[in-house]
Protein backbone atom coordinates (compact mmCIF):
# COMPACT_ATOMS: atom_id res chain seq x y z
CA UNK A 1 0.00 0.00 0.00
CA UNK A 2 1.33 3.57 -0.83
CA UNK A 3 1.45 5.74 2.63
CA UNK A 4 2.07 9.26 3.06
CA UNK A 5 6.04 9.90 2.96
CA UNK A 6 7.89 9.52 6.13
CA UNK A 7 11.30 9.50 6.71
CA UNK A 8 13.28 10.50 3.71
CA UNK A 9 11.25 12.98 1.41
CA UNK A 10 12.28 13.67 -2.43
CA UNK A 11 11.25 16.23 -4.69
CA UNK A 12 10.42 15.55 -8.16
CA UNK A 13 13.80 15.66 -9.69
CA UNK A 14 15.42 13.87 -6.56
CA UNK A 15 12.91 10.60 -7.44
CA UNK A 16 14.07 10.74 -10.47
CA UNK A 17 17.66 10.68 -10.27
CA UNK A 18 17.05 7.67 -8.00
CA UNK A 19 14.59 6.04 -9.76
CA UNK A 20 16.14 6.44 -13.47
CA UNK A 21 12.98 7.50 -14.08
CA UNK A 22 12.44 10.98 -16.22
CA UNK A 23 10.69 13.51 -14.80
CA UNK A 24 8.32 13.57 -17.82
CA UNK A 25 7.60 9.84 -17.62
CA UNK A 26 6.83 10.23 -13.10
CA UNK A 27 3.90 13.16 -14.40
CA UNK A 28 2.63 10.70 -16.99
CA UNK A 29 2.38 7.73 -14.55
CA UNK A 30 0.50 10.13 -11.91
CA UNK A 31 -2.09 10.94 -14.72
CA UNK A 32 -2.37 6.99 -15.40
CA UNK A 33 -2.64 6.75 -12.31
CA UNK A 34 0.21 4.15 -11.60
CA UNK A 35 1.84 6.54 -8.68
CA UNK A 36 -0.16 8.41 -6.47
CA UNK A 37 0.52 12.19 -6.11
CA UNK A 38 2.89 13.92 -4.07
CA UNK A 39 2.26 14.81 -0.29
CA UNK A 40 2.03 18.98 -0.69
CA UNK A 41 4.21 20.37 2.27
CA UNK A 42 4.16 24.29 1.48
CA UNK A 43 4.61 25.18 -1.95
CA UNK A 44 6.43 21.56 -2.38
CA UNK A 45 5.62 18.42 -3.77
CA UNK A 46 7.03 15.66 -2.04
CA UNK A 47 7.63 12.30 -2.90
CA UNK A 48 8.03 9.19 -0.30
CA UNK A 49 10.49 5.78 -0.40
CA UNK A 50 6.90 4.12 -1.13
CA UNK A 51 6.97 6.61 -4.11
CA UNK A 52 10.81 5.25 -5.48
CA UNK A 53 9.98 1.52 -4.42
CA UNK A 54 6.67 1.99 -6.57
CA UNK A 55 8.56 3.07 -9.24
CA UNK A 56 10.80 0.33 -9.47
CA UNK A 57 7.86 -2.24 -9.43
CA UNK A 58 6.57 -0.74 -12.44
CA UNK A 59 10.11 -0.86 -14.16
CA UNK A 60 10.64 -4.48 -13.16
CA UNK A 61 6.86 -4.87 -14.55
CA UNK A 62 8.13 -3.19 -18.11
CA UNK A 63 10.70 -5.11 -18.19
CA UNK A 64 9.08 -8.52 -17.94
CA UNK A 65 6.99 -7.47 -21.16
CA UNK A 66 3.78 -5.95 -19.32
CA UNK A 67 1.97 -3.13 -21.12
CA UNK A 68 0.99 0.07 -18.91
CA UNK A 69 -2.81 -1.44 -18.70
CA UNK A 70 -1.91 -4.41 -17.54
CA UNK A 71 0.43 -3.06 -14.89
CA UNK A 72 -1.73 -0.73 -13.44
CA UNK A 73 -4.49 -3.72 -12.81
CA UNK A 74 -1.57 -5.79 -11.12
CA UNK A 75 -0.82 -2.74 -8.54
CA UNK A 76 -4.41 -2.24 -7.68
CA UNK A 77 -4.37 -5.77 -6.74
CA UNK A 78 -1.39 -5.41 -4.84
CA UNK A 79 -2.93 -2.36 -3.15
CA UNK A 80 -5.81 -3.79 -2.52
CA UNK A 81 -4.16 -6.21 -0.40
CA UNK A 82 -3.88 -9.44 -2.73
CA UNK A 83 -0.44 -9.75 -3.43
CA UNK A 84 1.80 -10.08 -6.49
CA UNK A 85 3.82 -12.93 -6.08
CA UNK A 86 1.28 -15.82 -7.25
CA UNK A 87 0.00 -13.56 -10.27
CA UNK A 88 3.75 -12.95 -10.96
CA UNK A 89 4.28 -16.98 -10.76
CA UNK A 90 1.25 -17.54 -12.86
CA UNK A 91 2.62 -15.80 -15.41
CA UNK A 92 6.09 -16.77 -15.45
CA UNK A 93 4.73 -20.20 -15.89
CA UNK A 94 2.23 -19.52 -19.01
CA UNK A 95 5.22 -17.41 -20.49
CA UNK A 96 7.86 -19.79 -19.80
CA UNK A 97 9.21 -22.38 -22.45
CA UNK A 98 6.79 -25.05 -23.31
CA UNK A 99 9.23 -27.48 -24.53
CA UNK A 100 12.49 -28.70 -23.48
CA UNK A 101 14.12 -27.98 -26.50
CA UNK A 102 17.19 -25.17 -26.84
CA UNK A 103 17.99 -23.21 -29.54
CA UNK A 104 21.15 -23.33 -31.01
CA UNK A 105 23.09 -21.74 -33.35
CA UNK A 106 24.19 -22.33 -37.30
CA UNK A 107 26.70 -20.90 -39.48
CA UNK A 108 25.30 -20.21 -42.88
CA UNK A 109 28.08 -22.50 -44.33
CA UNK A 110 26.95 -24.94 -41.97
CA UNK A 111 23.19 -23.96 -42.82
CA UNK A 112 24.01 -24.50 -46.79
CA UNK A 113 25.48 -27.76 -46.22
CA UNK A 114 22.56 -29.30 -44.67
CA UNK A 115 20.53 -28.60 -47.60
CA UNK A 116 22.61 -29.66 -50.71
CA UNK A 117 25.48 -27.20 -50.63
CA UNK A 118 23.75 -24.89 -52.76
CA UNK A 119 23.02 -21.24 -51.36
CA UNK A 120 19.55 -19.99 -51.34
CA UNK A 121 18.99 -17.13 -50.20
CA UNK A 122 15.12 -17.08 -50.70
CA UNK A 123 14.87 -20.00 -49.00
CA UNK A 124 16.46 -18.75 -46.14
CA UNK A 125 14.70 -15.38 -46.03
CA UNK A 126 11.19 -17.57 -46.02
CA UNK A 127 13.19 -19.30 -43.02
CA UNK A 128 13.48 -16.67 -41.26
CA UNK A 129 9.95 -15.47 -41.82
CA UNK A 130 8.24 -18.26 -40.32
CA UNK A 131 10.87 -18.26 -37.32
CA UNK A 132 12.17 -21.26 -38.51
CA UNK A 133 16.03 -19.16 -38.05
CA UNK A 134 16.46 -16.25 -36.40
CA UNK A 135 18.84 -13.27 -36.88
CA UNK A 136 21.44 -12.30 -33.87
CA UNK A 137 21.37 -9.11 -33.07
CA UNK A 138 24.77 -6.98 -33.96
CA UNK A 139 25.90 -8.62 -36.35
CA UNK A 140 27.08 -6.03 -39.72
CA UNK A 141 24.28 -5.79 -41.98
CA UNK A 142 25.17 -8.01 -45.58
CA UNK A 143 27.29 -9.85 -43.41
CA UNK A 144 25.18 -11.82 -41.41
CA UNK A 145 26.70 -15.72 -41.17
CA UNK A 146 25.29 -16.83 -37.61
CA UNK A 147 21.29 -17.70 -37.14
CA UNK A 148 19.47 -19.18 -34.20
CA UNK A 149 17.60 -22.02 -34.35
CA UNK A 150 14.47 -22.12 -31.89
CA UNK A 151 13.68 -25.41 -32.75
CA UNK A 152 16.95 -28.22 -33.61
CA UNK A 153 14.13 -30.76 -34.42
CA UNK A 154 12.17 -28.74 -36.88
CA UNK A 155 15.21 -28.08 -38.59
CA UNK A 156 15.96 -31.36 -38.59
CA UNK A 157 13.16 -32.89 -39.60
CA UNK A 158 13.07 -30.20 -42.81
CA UNK A 159 16.41 -31.57 -43.73
CA UNK A 160 15.25 -35.10 -43.75
CA UNK A 161 12.65 -34.16 -46.13
CA UNK A 162 15.04 -32.38 -48.36
CA UNK A 163 17.22 -35.36 -48.35
CA UNK A 164 14.09 -37.43 -49.44
CA UNK A 165 13.62 -35.06 -52.53
CA UNK A 166 10.69 -32.72 -51.09
CA UNK A 167 11.81 -29.19 -52.75
CA UNK A 168 12.21 -26.57 -50.18
CA UNK A 169 9.61 -24.35 -51.21
CA UNK A 170 6.83 -27.57 -51.11
CA UNK A 171 8.39 -27.79 -47.26
CA UNK A 172 7.80 -24.23 -46.42
CA UNK A 173 4.40 -24.62 -47.91
CA UNK A 174 3.41 -27.70 -45.87
CA UNK A 175 5.41 -26.01 -42.79
CA UNK A 176 2.52 -23.12 -43.09
CA UNK A 177 -0.54 -25.40 -43.51
CA UNK A 178 0.21 -27.31 -40.88
CA UNK A 179 1.14 -23.85 -38.51
CA UNK A 180 -1.96 -23.08 -39.14
CA UNK A 181 -3.75 -26.19 -37.87
CA UNK A 182 -1.24 -26.81 -34.97
CA UNK A 183 -2.92 -23.60 -34.03
CA UNK A 184 -5.93 -23.94 -34.00
CA UNK A 185 -5.43 -26.91 -31.99
CA UNK A 186 -3.97 -24.98 -29.48
CA UNK A 187 -6.25 -22.36 -29.71
CA UNK A 188 -9.53 -24.80 -29.09
CA UNK A 189 -7.38 -26.71 -26.28
CA UNK A 190 -6.88 -23.30 -24.57
CA UNK A 191 -10.62 -22.34 -24.91
CA UNK A 192 -11.51 -25.94 -23.50
CA UNK A 193 -9.23 -25.60 -20.52
CA UNK A 194 -10.43 -21.87 -19.73
CA UNK A 195 -14.45 -23.02 -19.98
CA UNK A 196 -13.79 -26.15 -17.99
CA UNK A 197 -10.60 -25.68 -15.77
CA UNK A 198 -9.60 -21.79 -15.21
CA UNK A 199 -13.59 -20.27 -15.41
CA UNK A 200 -13.11 -19.17 -11.53
CA UNK A 201 -9.80 -17.59 -11.69
CA UNK A 202 -10.40 -15.63 -15.32
CA UNK A 203 -12.86 -13.14 -13.50
CA UNK A 204 -13.06 -8.90 -14.59
CA UNK A 205 -9.86 -8.35 -12.08
CA UNK A 206 -6.78 -10.00 -11.43
CA UNK A 207 -7.03 -13.41 -9.08
CA UNK A 208 -5.62 -12.82 -5.61
CA UNK A 209 -2.80 -14.47 -4.49
CA UNK A 210 -3.57 -17.49 -3.58
CA UNK A 211 -5.87 -18.51 -6.36
CA UNK A 212 -3.22 -17.43 -8.74
CA UNK A 213 -0.60 -19.69 -7.16
CA UNK A 214 -3.00 -22.47 -7.43
CA UNK A 215 -3.64 -21.50 -11.19
CA UNK A 216 -0.09 -21.83 -11.61
CA UNK A 217 -0.04 -25.15 -10.09
CA UNK A 218 -2.72 -26.34 -12.43
CA UNK A 219 -0.47 -24.84 -15.90
CA UNK A 220 1.81 -27.17 -14.94
CA UNK A 221 -0.02 -30.02 -14.35
CA UNK A 222 -1.78 -29.49 -17.66
CA UNK A 223 1.12 -28.28 -20.09
CA UNK A 224 1.81 -31.83 -20.74
CA UNK A 225 -1.35 -32.53 -21.86
CA UNK A 226 -2.09 -30.94 -24.69
CA UNK A 227 0.97 -32.40 -26.16
CA UNK A 228 0.32 -35.62 -25.27
CA UNK A 229 -3.55 -35.41 -26.95
CA UNK A 230 -2.18 -34.35 -29.95
CA UNK A 231 0.85 -36.95 -29.97
CA UNK A 232 -1.93 -40.12 -29.26
CA UNK A 233 -4.26 -38.68 -32.28
CA UNK A 234 -1.86 -37.65 -34.64
CA UNK A 235 -0.30 -41.22 -34.16
CA UNK A 236 -4.62 -42.97 -34.64
CA UNK A 237 -4.91 -40.69 -37.61
CA UNK A 238 -1.68 -41.52 -39.14
CA UNK A 239 -2.25 -45.30 -38.94
CA UNK A 240 -5.70 -45.21 -40.25
CA UNK A 241 -4.83 -43.02 -43.36
CA UNK A 242 -1.20 -44.67 -43.77
CA UNK A 243 -2.90 -48.14 -43.56
CA UNK A 244 -5.80 -47.11 -46.56
CA UNK A 245 -3.66 -44.72 -48.95
CA UNK A 246 -0.54 -47.56 -48.88
CA UNK A 247 -4.06 -50.20 -50.23
CA UNK A 248 -5.28 -47.64 -53.00
CA UNK A 249 -1.63 -47.22 -54.09
CA UNK A 250 -1.29 -51.36 -54.28
CA UNK A 251 -4.36 -51.69 -55.76
CA UNK A 252 -6.18 -53.74 -53.04
CA UNK A 253 -9.09 -51.16 -51.91
CA UNK A 254 -10.91 -51.33 -55.08
CA UNK A 255 -14.98 -50.29 -54.47
CA UNK A 256 -17.24 -53.19 -53.93
CA UNK A 257 -19.56 -51.37 -56.60
CA UNK A 258 -16.64 -51.70 -59.56
CA UNK A 259 -16.45 -55.42 -58.51
CA UNK A 260 -19.76 -56.87 -57.70
CA UNK A 261 -23.36 -55.74 -56.74
CA UNK A 262 -23.74 -54.05 -53.49
CA UNK A 263 -26.75 -55.21 -50.96
CA UNK A 264 -28.41 -52.84 -48.62
CA UNK A 265 -27.63 -53.99 -44.50
CA UNK A 266 -29.41 -53.14 -41.94
CA UNK A 267 -26.65 -51.94 -38.89
CA UNK A 268 -28.16 -51.55 -35.55
CA UNK A 269 -28.26 -47.82 -34.42
CA UNK A 270 -25.94 -47.91 -32.00
CA UNK A 271 -23.09 -50.50 -33.68
CA UNK A 272 -23.14 -47.36 -36.28
CA UNK A 273 -22.74 -44.71 -33.09
CA UNK A 274 -19.62 -46.52 -32.10
CA UNK A 275 -18.48 -47.10 -35.63
CA UNK A 276 -18.52 -43.57 -36.49
CA UNK A 277 -16.79 -42.99 -32.78
CA UNK A 278 -13.83 -44.14 -33.71
CA UNK A 279 -13.52 -43.65 -38.16
CA UNK A 280 -16.08 -40.50 -38.96
CA UNK A 281 -18.80 -40.69 -40.30
CA UNK A 282 -17.71 -40.29 -43.61
CA UNK A 283 -15.81 -43.63 -43.16
CA UNK A 284 -18.13 -46.32 -41.62
CA UNK A 285 -19.58 -47.56 -44.21
CA UNK A 286 -15.70 -48.66 -45.59
CA UNK A 287 -14.70 -49.52 -42.35
CA UNK A 288 -17.90 -51.90 -42.00
CA UNK A 289 -16.86 -53.54 -45.45
CA UNK A 290 -13.37 -53.83 -44.79
CA UNK A 291 -14.51 -55.55 -41.25
CA UNK A 292 -16.36 -58.24 -42.75
CA UNK A 293 -14.35 -58.65 -45.90
CA UNK A 294 -11.36 -59.76 -43.05
CA UNK A 295 -13.89 -61.61 -41.01
CA UNK A 296 -15.09 -63.49 -44.17
CA UNK A 297 -11.24 -64.24 -44.97
CA UNK A 298 -10.57 -65.54 -41.67
CA UNK A 299 -13.15 -68.11 -41.59
CA UNK A 300 -12.32 -69.16 -45.56
CA UNK A 301 -9.01 -69.49 -43.85
CA UNK A 302 -9.62 -71.78 -40.83
CA UNK A 303 -11.43 -73.87 -43.00
CA UNK A 304 -8.98 -74.60 -45.75
CA UNK A 305 -6.94 -74.99 -42.34
CA UNK A 306 -9.41 -77.42 -41.05
CA UNK A 307 -9.27 -79.91 -43.61
CA UNK A 308 -5.50 -80.29 -43.72
CA UNK A 309 -2.86 -81.69 -46.31
CA UNK A 310 -4.33 -83.95 -48.69
CA UNK A 311 -2.57 -87.29 -49.59
CA UNK A 312 -3.17 -90.14 -51.86
CA UNK A 313 -3.57 -93.00 -50.65
CA UNK A 314 -2.36 -96.90 -52.36
CA UNK A 315 -3.55 -99.90 -51.50
CA UNK A 316 -0.90 -102.15 -50.27
CA UNK A 317 -0.14 -105.45 -52.42
CA UNK A 318 -1.81 -108.75 -51.01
Amino acid sequence: MIDEPAGAAYRIEDLAHRSGATVRTIRAYQDRGLLPRPERRGRANLYADTHLARLRQIADLLDRGYTLASIKELLEAWDAGRGLGGVLGLVAEVDGPWTDEEAVRISRAELDERFGGHPDDAAVAEAIELGVLERIPGQIPGQEDTFLVPSPQELAVAVELYEAGVPLSAISGHLRELRGQVEHIASRFLEFTAEHVFARYLGDHPPNDADATEAAALVRRLRPLARQTVDAELARAMQLFAHRELRRHLGVDKPLANTEETRTVAVPAATMTAVEGLVGAENAAEFIALAAEREVRARALDALAAHGPQTNEVDEPS
